[in-house]
């Protein structure tokens, strides 16, 4: 990816460029623009006062800095694909807790967004993931090879994220690394995460690379590849997850998933310790595409899932080349997976189209009642 030059330092942390703007009628003051780019090495915070908050380019909250964003607040980004997005790193904190009435939004400042302007929220922590037996938990982020996450602390604590909305993300860097929604390098169970909203991305709507960190009430409209990924020893568990693509979304990429499991990094590391094991606690996936998705869960790679309270439907016209699928070329899902889920054979889901991994256990049902209730996102103002 074109990489940035960053180079503003500590107070000049504010690294903000203000400017005021005129209205056209009568020349009265119009709301200040900040622009958010550079390496933040101090707190900042974000104030909910009329401020058009701009972010043109990769902000960086270093070690040590602390942003804080307000309830109500709009981060609008330039459409500038790789080059904008939001990254904290080791070390650093983020404070987004925004309200029903009063969420956070990250979008695109473009006149006609469209998935994939730019690049999304990234937070790496400081918790394991898998890794060589006595090697250092520490990884290369995807987006950006100079910078770290992983390490020893599963308590860590990167901040809050919660009644926060993120669109228009997802931007590619090549078929092998991307930016999703929101990516979560390594994260701590002392994070908060909860009560999100991803929509209208170019590739996943959230994806864990290891951590430990515990999400609940995250929902997710319109990914161009998988709803909820699973990657390099996630340990943590996730409650309420809701994902749909709604009936004429046609964009997909090779193999587009509602959950995809890896115990390991694309599955290259078999023996690494620390593989992937989560549960998911409340899950439905509703496909009404005119795509199909290549699996409505799929576990590989040495993962261990245990999968409760799930729903899975499907729109007349689409279809999953696999319900349930535990194996893989590069390894299949450790046996003590668990999945229990209902699908919904009304328009022809076949819910006995599922392969077993050795030994795991796979529950089917039929019904017609989702797991998690979409009263957990009216406050995202989404028609259901």
């Amino acid at each position: 990816m074109k990489k940035l030059t960053l180079s503003l330092l500590a107070v000049s942390a504010l690294f903000l460029n203000s400017c005021s703007s005129d209205d056209d009628n009568g020349g009265n003051p119009g709301p200040s623009i900040e622009n958010l780019s550079g390496n933040l090495t101090s707190d900042l915070h974000l104030v909910n006062d009329g401020t058009e908050y701009v972010l043109n380019g990769a902000l960086l909250v270093k070690s040590g800095a602390t942003l804080t964003i307000d309830a109500g607040v709009t981060i609008k980004a330039f459409a500038g694909g790789t080059d904008v997005y939001l990254m904290v790193e080791k070390g650093g904190t983020i404070i987004a807790d925004g309200t029903p009435a009063n969420p956070i939004r990250f979008t695109s400042a473009a006149t006609s967004p469209a998935p994939g302007d730019w690049g999304g929220v990234i937070i790496n922590g400081e918790a394991p993931i898998s890794r060589p037996t006595g090697e250092a938990s520490n990884a290369a982020t995807e987006v950006n090879t100079g910078i770290f996450f992983g390490g020893a602390f599963s308590d860590d604590n990167s901040g809050v994220l919660d009644h926060v909305i993120i669109e228009y993300t997802g931007a590619r860097i090549d078929d092998e690394a991307e930016h999703n929604g929101l990516t979560l390098n390594g994260v701590g169970s002392g994070t908060t995460i909860s009560n999100i909203f991803i929509k209208n991305g170019d590739d996943d709507g959230i994806e864990f690379f290891g951590g430990s960190v515990n999400v609940s009430n995250v929902f997710v409209v319109n990914a161009k590849d998988d709803m909820f990924d699973f990657s390099q020893g996630y340990t943590g568990t996730c409650t309420n997850l809701y994902g749909i693509r709604e009936a004429g979304y046609v964009a997909v990429t090779s193999d587009p998933r509602g959950v995809e499991a890896d115990g390991n990094l694309d599955g290259e590391n078999p023996t690494h310790i620390n593989q992937s094991t989560f549960t998911i606690n409340g899950l439905t996936i509703i496909h009404k595409g005119g795509n199909n998705l290549t699996d409505a869960l799929k576990v590989r790679r040495g993962a261990t899932a245990t999968i409760t309270n799930a729903y899975v439907e499907v729109g007349t016209s689409s279809s999953f080349s696999d319900f349930v699928d535990l194996n893989d070329g590069a390894g299949d899902a450790n046996s003590a997976t668990n999945i229990t889920v209902v699908g919904n054979s009304a328009n022809g889901l076949d819910i006995n189209d599922n392969v077993n991994g050795p030994s795991a256990t796979i529950n089917v049902s039929n019904g017609t009642s989702s797991s998690v209730s979409s009263s957990l996102f009216t406050w995202t103002g989404y028609s259901f």
